[in-house]
């Protein structure tokens, strides 16, 4: 199953189009995805039958698949083929950050450059569903609502200013944290714990990798955080990213005004940025 926010109202994407959730259940769930995820259970029960008329999906109408999570959290240095490329060792626990809520936005924007070097991080992100706290890692899969395509833009010079960087500020510009186009369900995917991630600048690839390459793969991401954290319904979970970043470059390339970055995950969709500078 695939789900959209389609101005606002939950949707469920069939054969490319959409089912409004509200009209189609009766206004039993919905009209927004917030409650839907805070039904998810009753919900995905309902939906394996759902019918109803369906409207074109218009992309400029997409927002983000988790427009008002309580947490939302990201976690570092987190593909093997990354961490080597940055000269790191692999951490023995997962490295959590957070972004912070408004820098959320859906799948297709324009984002004005702030000073510094921009960079991107193509990710996969997770919808928490159901949720919980310690779940248990053969569970973290079931705890979720679902994948979704996701950017972590960062600007690396205020993020490495201190002796201890700085990551939240760093990641949480204005849309600095796009999201979408629609949130996948695991049994979209042949394999969930495999999945390609790509990343074009320019119409250049730029980034280009599996999902199982993670030094913390799905399940055990959700596990790990909940040790410490009660995981609701809606959270937003950046996974990380793998080599291809701007920053790791020789020399070092970073988003400019006019460039057009473009981020496709199999089996959900692409993410569209424009870039301009900052009019201030």
């Amino acid at each position: 199953m695939k789900l959209a926010n389609v101005s606002g109202r939950a949707a469920i994407v069939m054969s490319g189009e959409a089912l409004d959730v509200a009209t189609a259940s009766g206004d039993r769930f919905g009209p927004d995805l917030v409650s839907v995820y805070e039904q998810w259970e009753d919900f995905r029960e309902w939906a394996e039958a759902a019918s109803g008329d369906t409207t074109p999906i218009d992309s400029t109408t997409l927002g983000a698949p988790s427009p008002m999570p309580r947490q939302v959290i990201a976690v570092g240095a987190n593909y093997k083929v990354h961490v080597a490329d940055a000269g790191f060792d692999l951490p023995t626990s997962p490295v959590v950050f957070t972004k912070f809520q408004s820098c959320l936005t859906g799948p297709n924007t324009t984002v004005t450059l702030p000073a510094g070097n921009v960079d991107w991080e193509a990710e996969l992100v997770l919808i928490v569903g159901r949720g919980g706290f310690r779940i248990p890692r053969d569970q973290g899969w079931d705890a979720l609502a679902g994948v979704t395509v996701g950017q972590d833009l960062s600007e690396r010079v205020s993020q490495l200013a201190w002796a201890n960087p700085q990551f939240s500020m760093a990641k949480s510009f204005p849309g600095f944290g796009p999201t979408g186009p629609f949130l996948a369900t695991a049994d979209e995917f042949a394999d969930p714990d495999d999945i390609g991630i790509r990343c074009d600048l320019n119409g250049e690839r730029r980034q280009d990798f599996r999902t199982n390459d993670l030094a913390f793969d799905v399940s055990a991401i959700v596990h790990e955080v909940s040790k410490q954290l009660t995981l609701y319904p809606g959270d937003v979970i950046f996974t990380g990213t793998s080599g291809g970043c701007g920053m790791l470059e020789d020399p070092p390339v970073f988003l400019q005004p006019g460039d057009e970055l473009v981020t496709t995950i199999d089996e959900i969709g692409t993410l569209t940025q424009r870039f301009v500078a900052d009019g201030s």
